[in-house]
């Protein structure tokens, strides 16, 4: 029997492939950064055929650092950037264009107008969603309104539209050979497309969009004991190992952090910050400004709904500190340069570089840095860029209170930023709950693991897994109330300077 479950982590700027044996630790992994495309302000792209090909090599990468063959896997699960949308000719394999980033905002004017007669929560009974640029729909919409030869593929039945793990599913399983189409529930719920209680596309919603049927893929469970194709034996692994897992990534960290019951919650701090609830068998609406969305579902079982606070800049806005203004050479150089002071200075940095997303959802926004005085230097912005994601953390978990009705008493986090501790610390500062980082720090990719792990019954249910965390460290809060109030009430005003730059 195969010792390990492999796990294709394809995020926002790079991806990886992960090792797990059976206690959930790695065993092997290998990474690959991707370009990001800026072809104009607020726009974000992604080369499909360059993450296809990143995907191969991090595939092969990772087995030979673990001396492993593809057969030593009994499974294979993928997470993914969740919203992000590529449309191709299934007979080619070639996309229309380039990816549309869940990040980018090209598609304002279309949601403008699909909210001008109904309002902006037009959908949200359906789909749980308000319309905003952050989803799947209008970005296909925008691409068949654009491209002219992917309306015509779409028209002839030639066309495919897919997030990134429908995507590289389709290749992996064969691509333009038979390659499977399908898309799991997670993702789907993502696209602002499907009824979150059927689990099935909406025909009003497709018709309001354009969008035609034909192109869109088969919706399928979280884990999946029927699977939904093997590896090509002369594909990147060398064999035939089934793929039968696929969770959105912030839906994969939920899992890998085995929040399997009814009030558990996570935070992801990662190219952006998401904050997921787990709400039970049914989904509950917000009415705050938070997204009712899918958490997974296993073979056919009831799926398990979320809450969920989406913040778009979190670990950007460190790479930004890095590439833009070269303020450090590395991302962990920010946390040295943030100790250098003991507080922001009056220097609060809100990172609305694509508007704001949960629980604002402003479009209109735009980032600013507010508080400036001569005493301000780089170790003060250092800090401000660091604090901004806590904040924002808190900005959801005040929604998420109100819409569920249960008081946080902890939170669980994990993803890149977890190891900068001066951050975990002023989160649970800010928070005033302790903060919980787990040892296998790599939740993402571990849920996607235990996706495929479970469709293959290497693990055998929730319960093992819970066996598999465990703790590594727990922040407490240390910020006395006063002070931790009067920090967050000039946050406030931070963001609402934000607001209304863009006509």
């Amino acid at each position: 029997m195969a010792k390990y479950v492999g796990a294709l982590d394809q995020g926002t700027t790079s991806n990886r492939f992960i090792i797990f044996d059976h206690s959930g630790r790695i065993i092997g992994v290998d990474q690959k950064e991707h370009e990001q495309i800026f072809p104009q302000p607020g726009w974000v792209e992604h080369n499909p055929l360059e993450i296809w090909q990143n995907t191969r090599d991090v595939i092969r990468g990772a087995l030979v650092k673990a001396n492993l063959t593809g057969s030593d896997l009994a499974a294979i699960g993928i997470t993914n950037q969740r919203e992000t949308t590529v449309i191709w000719n299934k007979n080619t394999g070639k996309p229309y264009m380039n990816a549309i980033v869940w990040q980018c905002t090209r598609t304002d004017e279309i949601c403008k107008e699909l909210a001008r007669e109904q309002g902006q929560n037009r959908f949200r009974d359906k789909t749980g969603l308000p319309i905003a640029t952050y989803f799947s729909g209008p970005k296909i919409k925008w691409i068949l309104d654009h491209v002219t030869e992917a309306r015509s593929g779409a028209d002839k039945n030639e066309a495919l539209f897919g997030t990134m793990e429908t995507w590289l599913i389709w290749w992996l399983t064969g691509g333009p050979n038979g390659g499977t189409h399908v898309t799991d529930v997670t993702n789907a719920s993502r696209t602002m497309l499907m009824d979150l209680n059927s689990l099935q596309w909406d025909e009003a919603i497709l018709q309001s969009l354009r969008i035609p049927r034909q192109i869109l893929p088969r919706i399928v469970p979280s884990s999946d004991s029927n699977t939904w194709g093997t590896t090509l034996k002369d594909g990147p692994l060398s064999a035939g190992i089934p793929l039968c897992g696929a969770l959105g990534d912030q839906q994969a960290a939920l899992v890998g952090q085995t929040c399997f019951d009814m009030g558990e919650a996570k935070n992801t701090y990662g190219t952006g910050c998401f904050l997921l609830l787990n709400t039970g068998h049914t989904p509950v609406p917000s009415r705050r400004g938070l997204l009712t969305t899918l958490g997974y579902q296993i073979n056919d079982q009831r799926p398990v709904y979320c809450l969920e606070g989406s913040i778009a800049i979190s670990g950007a806005l460190v790479q930004w500190l890095r590439d833009n203004l070269d303020l450090i050479s590395s991302a962990p150089e920010i946390e040295d340069l943030a100790k250098t002071v003991t507080d922001n200075g009056g220097a609060y940095f809100v990172p609305a570089f694509s508007g704001l997303f949960a629980p604002y959802w402003r479009s209109d926004a735009r980032g600013v840095i507010v508080g400036l005085t001569r005493y301000v230097n780089k170790g003060h912005i250092a800090r401000a860029v660091l604090e901004a994601s806590a904040y924002q953390t808190r900005d959801i978990v005040e929604a998420m209170n109100k819409d569920s009705g249960v008081e946080l008493t902890s939170l669980k986090v994990d993803g890149g930023m977890v190891g900068n501790e001066l951050l975990m610390q002023f989160q649970s500062d800010i928070l005033g709950v302790p903060v919980i980082r787990p040892k296998v720090s790599e939740t993402t990719a571990l849920g996607a693991a235990y996706a495929a792990g479970m469709a293959v019954g290497f693990w055998s249910g929730a319960e093992a897994l819970r066996k598999n965390w465990d703790i590594d460290k727990t922040w407490q809060p240390a910020m006395e109330t006063k002070v931790r109030e009067t920090y967050y009430r000039q946050w406030k005003k931070a963001v609402d300077r934000t607001f209304d730059w863009v006509n």
